[in-house]
């Protein structure tokens, strides 16, 4: 068998390259077991002399690959632009009148009611015995009423980011028109504090360029056999033989079989154009609507931690809801009024900068809070009931065990 000299194979293999670059996408090997692809028996690390990216190109899409249009100069592939300034917000409303003293009686619950939301909750624990609660004297109750004020604020924040898919026939408007501003490209906004994400592609941005990962040629070397279309076979380790002197009936003593991810070609079809050659380049608008929410709740003298109180809610006062809200003005409780004075200044603050203000809500409730104190074996121990759903807290509760999971 005649074994071909390194430069007749060196030779071979440039010109056996070029010669295929310019060829279709499809290459004329075909799947023959090793019989027409005449580098069947190299070994793969000669085909795979010089590594891909070398040959292809990078895969992240080289920067002078995308235009600069007016508006959209910060925009980059993969987003991290950040938020894009919108519009001057409108100058801050008047306030149309203050906030009314509120008129509310919050009965304090009765005994009867203190002792079923206590059962309720110690039945809810696996390790809470109920003799605590059949058996204990409600000694006395107190009444505590803290008022919790929240200031929601409806954003609509942009950004963009270039994009690109396999270029198949779409239109290309690059460069027809300018492109719209990007606070001028219409979007469907969603009801007021709702969250929401929209993505539009932006007019007039879209060209075609060559794939940046195979340079146009819609292929890459295959990963799985380095692009030399074949490997070493699985059966004979590559020795040809099985045992002894037994040749290799899977590869026919060849040491090596196609690969089956390239079917034998060396090459596979470039993942990022699909095999197009050609990209369709344009900017990606992403519309983002979201409510941030902050929360501030008047101190009382329960003992209750305030932790708790976020789960339930209140008895609500006062509401207003508008483009932008005032500050609460004339509220009996100065550590709310004040309270709301600083958040409303806090979100215009924070957020009309890289965001656009639509809405924005703020409440007053005021959440009751009952302190039972009782007497069980000739102790005294507290719980709490607050809330309009009447969750207890009990954190001293006297009859719990360690529960184990058999």
């Amino acid at each position: 068998m005649m074994i071909a000299s390194s430069a007749a194979i060196s030779g071979y293999l440039t010109s056996h390259y070029v010669y295929n670059m310019e060829r279709p996408i499809v290459s004329d090997y075909g799947t023959n077991y090793g019989t027409i692809n005449p580098n069947y028996s190299l070994p793969a690390p000669a085909m795979a002399a010089a590594p891909a990216t070398s040959t292809y190109g990078p895969s992240a899409p080289p920067a002078n690959m995308f235009d600069t249009f007016p508006g959209y100069e910060g925009t980059v592939a993969g987003g991290g632009g950040g938020y894009l300034p919108p519009p001057m917000p409108a100058p801050m409303p008047v306030p149309e009148r203050a906030p009314s003293s509120p008129d509310w009686h919050i009965p304090s619950i009765s005994e009867d009611q203190a002792r079923e939301a206590f059962s309720t909750y110690v039945s809810s624990k696996c390790c809470y015995g109920s003799a605590p609660v059949r058996e204990g004297v409600i000694t006395s109750m107190e009444s505590f009423n803290t008022y919790r004020y929240r200031l929601e604020t409806f954003l609509e924040s942009r950004s963009t980011e270039w994009s690109q898919e396999p270029y198949a026939g779409q239109a290309v408007d690059a460069g027809v028109q300018p492109a719209p501003g990007p606070w001028l490209i219409a979007a469907q906004t969603p009801a007021f504090f709702q969250e929401h994400k929209q993505t539009i592609k932006v007019p007039y941005t879209s060209s075609v360029k060559n794939c940046h990962t195979c340079l146009g040629t819609g292929r890459r070397p295959c990963t799985t056999c380095s692009g030399a279309g074949n490997k070493p076979c699985w059966v004979c380790n590559g020795s040809g033989y099985r045992h002894s002197d037994d040749r290799c009936t899977h590869c026919n003593g060849r040491g090596r079989e196609n690969c089956s991810s390239c079917s034998g070609n060396g090459f596979c079809q470039c993942d990022t154009c699909r095999g197009k050659r050609q990209l369709l380049v344009f900017i990606n608008l992403t519309v983002k609507w979201s409510t941030e929410k902050d929360d501030f709740i008047a101190q009382d003298s329960s003992g209750l931690r305030v932790e708790n109180l976020g789960k339930v809610s209140g008895k609500e006062l006062y509401k207003d809801a508008q483009y932008m809200v005032y500050p609460v003005r004339g509220f009996p409780d100065v550590a709310v009024a004040q309270a709301s004075e600083r958040l409303v200044g806090d979100h215009q603050v924070k957020y009309a900068q890289t965001s656009r203000i639509l809405q924005q809500r703020q409440t007053i409730e005021l959440i009751p809070i009952t302190k039972v104190n009782y007497m069980w074996k000739g102790k005294s121990y507290v719980y709490y009931v607050f809330g309009n759903e009447f969750k207890v807290n009990a954190d001293d509760y006297p009859d719990t065990c360690c529960c184990s999971v058999m």
